[in-house]
């Protein structure tokens, strides 16, 4: 009986380094160790990436999920063979094709065909090229899955992260700094914590201004809706604090004060983790009814196809989805 959990990896864009991180990572003993991978993507383009990783298994196109051979990995397209690849290159036909990649894995986790998924990186711009609104795969994760409280995260280790708005302008992030949606993110953020198996976490709120507002004087966000949220998840039984500063906050995480920093936008949970565990950070969608996971990097066009592109992101996200359906409980499986 095979109880490995059985994961949706999407391709991501043919012309990035989607493609080869992939077929590096499918080479590793880890990879194979943690789960029952599928392919959702162009068997042709990971044929090519195995040039860059020889112990990757040979992909075997696939019309829907099912066994394969051993020494081979299903691939399934959805029916949506990508174009000629021109790796470095934007191409709406790619995207296009990376984003019915993603629906196809969705919807087949949503059926429970799939564990979870775990995506390779899209090109934003090239997704609004192909004529899809989505600003990224958390807000189409979010509308196929039917979710309105839906928070993105950075996990990389010790370091954990998650971010009350996701692709938003900076003026826009700094008007959505609002209450109820930071009590939202505490506890999508406990929930999460809880099912890593850590028992008592604790959670930091950051601050949105210099020195988390210095009681007022640089801004009243603090005092009118983050501390407030703080107050209430606590008395929930939350086990949070804040608003801390925002320029020392995720050191104290990184050095074991915190299991977790609620931050107030993109860039400022962003950059720390980046900064600090670039190879080994992993996105995760809370608030979504399927386990998903992805890279924390872009396509990477500057270095597509050259073969030096690192997968250690990918392995992470793979390693941490299977974490998280495990704890979550995957369906009955049998021999795969």
């Amino acid at each position: 009986m095979n109880t490995k959990p059985v994961l949706g990896i999407t391709m991501g864009d043919v012309n990035g380094v989607g493609p080869e991180i992939l077929a590096k990572a499918l080479a590793r003993p880890d990879v194979a160790a943690a789960c029952v991978p599928v392919v959702f993507g162009d068997a042709a383009a990971l044929e090519r990436a195995r040039r860059f990783a020889p112990g990757c298994a040979e992909p075997l196109g696939v019309p829907e999920i099912q066994a394969t051979p051993p020494g081979y990995v299903a691939v399934v397209d959805g029916g949506f063979e990508a174009p000629p690849q021109h790796p470095g290159e934007l191409d709406a036909a790619a995207s296009g094709c990376a984003v019915e990649w993603v629906k196809s894995a969705v919807t087949a986790a949503l059926e429970g065909a799939l564990d979870g998924i775990v995506t390779c990186p899209i090109s934003k711009e090239g997704v609004r090229r192909a004529g899809y609104p989505y600003a990224g795969h958390t807000e189409l994760l979010a509308e196929m899955t039917g979710s309105s409280d839906y928070r993105m995260c950075l996990f990389a280790g010790p370091l954990r992260v998650v971010h009350i708005t996701s692709h938003l302008s900076l003026r826009d992030a700094v008007r959505a700094v609002k209450r109820e949606r930071i009590e939202t993110s505490i506890r999508l953020g406990h929930e999460a914590l809880l099912r890593l198996g850590i028992d008592k976490p604790r959670i930091a709120v950051a601050g949105l201004n210099p020195h988390a507002g210095e009681a007022g004087a640089f801004g009243n966000e603090e005092q009118k809706e983050i501390a407030p949220a703080v107050a209430a998840c606590r008395k929930a039984g939350i086990p949070c604090s804040g608003p801390y500063p925002p320029d020392t906050v995720f050191r104290r995480m990184r050095d074991g004060a915190f299991d977790m920093v609620i931050a107030m936008y993109h860039d400022q949970g962003h950059i720390p983790v980046k900064l600090i565990a670039m190879d080994e950070g992993v996105n995760v969608t809370l608030g979504i009814p399927i386990v998903r996971t992805s890279v924390d990097h872009g396509t990477a066009f500057d270095i597509a196809g050259r073969g030096s592109a690192r997968e250690h992101s990918l392995c992470a996200a793979v390693t941490l989805a299977a974490l998280l359906t495990r704890r979550r409980g995957p369906h009955a499986q049998g021999e795969r």
